[in-house]
């Protein structure tokens, strides 16, 4: 599998990419592509060209949840398709997969941070497979659906409303999920923010993949000035796992990185990073 960084809050030294408060990644396996997020703006598509990618041959593009630093650059993706539409030029029409919830409406304090576009333009555009199920993208990689969250410290508050069933309710985001790649070797984690929790996220992975042996996790943990118990019982967790190194990014800060650290080898991410696994 390769996976390239396209968004990113960071950029890597000496590496003239863009970054943004977002995340995207181009993920390639077995003949197929795979966009995972797709950030705030259009840097995505910007920072793709720059690794030489036009997105012209995507088989899936997968949204982790609904929130605006993950869907808003799906305006820009459309408005490409349009535009290769009236050019006449080919491209593929991508599976949309997502959780049944990720586009319904999102607010925190009155302010919509959810997506800006519905299911019902969407289906106009992609094919459309929101399921809570895990659905095998390729043989090695699986979206998970909707993760199970099986521990006492992870996601216990809620983070602003969501529209569902005709009314606003408190939103824990049900619609949070992440994709799994599992080799010989054993598995490894690609996460959008982890709103369910890194260490349900993991759980659920090794469950639905059966291995057991974490590799790698990439991705946002949700680690943003965490509560001590949080910090604590994830570091625990992960000292449990003897899992072999980590690429935390997005949403989480740098005392997590460093509480992080002393647990699992990390790695460096920043937007145009490319890793082979």
């Amino acid at each position: 599998m390769k996976l390239k960084v396209l968004v990113d809050n960071n950029t890597i030294t000496d590496r003239y990419f863009y970054g943004e408060p977002g995340v995207s990644y181009l993920i390639e396996d077995n003949g197929k592509k795979i966009l995972f997020d797709l950030g705030y703006s259009d840097i995505f598509i910007e920072n793709g060209k720059k690794l030489e990618e036009d997105l012209k041959d995507l088989d899936f593009v997968v949204v982790s949840h609904g929130h605006l630093d993950h869907t808003w650059g799906l305006k820009h993706l459309i408005t490409k398709f349009n535009q290769w539409e009236t050019e006449k030029i080919r491209y593929k029409k991508p599976k949309l997969v997502a959780h049944p919830l990720t586009f319904n409406y999102k607010e925190l304090k009155g302010r919509c941070i959810g997506s800006l576009i519905g299911k019902d333009v969407l289906k106009n555009f992609f094919e459309l497979k929101l399921t809570k199920e895990p659905m095998w993208l390729t043989d090695n990689i699986v979206f998970l659906g909707e993760i199970e969250r099986t521990n006492s410290f992870e996601n216990i508050d809620s983070l602003g409303d969501i529209f569902i069933d005709s009314r606003m309710r408190d939103d824990y985001l049900l619609d949070d999920s992440a994709l799994a790649y599992k080799n010989e070797e054993g598995l490894s984690v690609i996460t959008g923010c982890s709103h369910a929790g890194i260490c349900n996220i993991i759980e659920y992975a090794k469950k639905i993949t059966e291995k057991e042996k974490i590799i790698d996790i990439v991705g946002g943990f949700h680690l943003l000035d965490p509560e001590k118990n949080i910090i604590k019982e994830t570091l625990e967790y992960f000292e449990e796992q003897n899992i072999e190194k980590a690429h935390p990014c997005h949403c989480v800060d740098l005392k997590s990185k460093i509480q992080l650290s002393k647990v699992v080898d990390i790695e460096e991410v920043g937007s145009g990073l490319v890793l082979e696994i």
